[in-house]
């Protein structure tokens, strides 16, 4: 039985995205099979894989809306064992369009239920709001991972996100969990970035990953070229980083 991990920030700009893929593609080098569901319209996860979302005939959209057969929006991806449902720009649309469905709440949970068997992890990329569709990631879910920037705001809006992750426990799926909090675009030259560790650590103790995902060039410049980090430049920090996320993850799933 899989595991299905969101990855949720309201906030933008917090490395979600580039964790998403990057952590789904580490995953899958460490030969677990993975799904990693593009559920942002901004689609940036989708084209970081080498999707060419102009070309795709079925997307997330098509199955919240349509009632595709999420199996008919399963794309391969350049890395052996990771494949991706990715995301339209039409699924800005998608919450209005949701607001009469019956059970609104949890048409991805239904979506992905008979996936779950067929992969050891499926992650959820959310996009930076706590619209509906990111509720029903958080429904779908059995953990959430949030990525906290190093920088000053970084704890504003986690009070807001944690009330939501508390409601969506107590009104629809009390088996949510905090998988933890992973520090993000981490510069340890920074006293400010050093301040921001400590602060996150003492707020929130074992929840925080061991491991942090530093700042690195290799990890911007990968999606441009449609490629995981670890595709790109398997010696990078990056790489490094997240191949180490990874580990720690199925190091606590044992």
């Amino acid at each position: 039985m899989g595991k299905i991990i969101a990855l949720a920030n309201q906030k933008g700009g917090v490395g979600k995205t580039t964790t998403s893929m990057n952590l789904a593609a580490s995953l899958a080098t460490l030969e677990k099979k993975v799904l990693l569901v593009d559920a942002d319209p901004q689609a940036n996860a989708s084209s970081g894989l080498g999707v060419d979302v102009s070309e795709i005939d079925c997307s997330i959209y098509e199955c919240i809306i349509d009632h595709a057969d999420p199996r008919d929006a399963i794309y391969t991806t350049d890395i052996e064992g990771l494949d991706i449902i990715p995301s339209h720009i039409d699924l800005v649309g998608a919450e209005i369009e949701m607001l009469n469905l019956p059970n609104r709440e949890k048409v991805v949970a239904n979506l992905l239920a008979p996936l779950k068997d067929e992969y050891d992890y499926i992650l959820i990329d959310c996009s930076p709001s706590l619209g509906l569709i990111t509720v029903n990631a958080l429904t779908a879910a059995d953990s959430v991972i949030i990525p906290v920037q190093c920088e000053y705001f970084a704890l504003e809006g986690i009070s807001k996100l944690l009330n939501t992750i508390k409601i969506i426990k107590s009104k629809l799926n009390p088996s949510l969990e905090i998988e933890g909090f992973l520090l993000t675009m981490y510069d340890s030259r920074l006293r400010l970035a050093n301040q921001i560790y400590d602060e996150v650590k003492k707020h929130f103790q074992e929840l925080v990953f061991r491991t942090v995902i530093q700042r690195n060039v290799k990890l911007s410049e990968a999606p441009s070229h449609g490629l995981p980090v670890i595709l790109y430049d398997t010696d990078s920090t990056g790489a490094k980083n997240h191949l180490a996320l990874a580990k720690e993850i199925i190091e606590k799933d044992k």
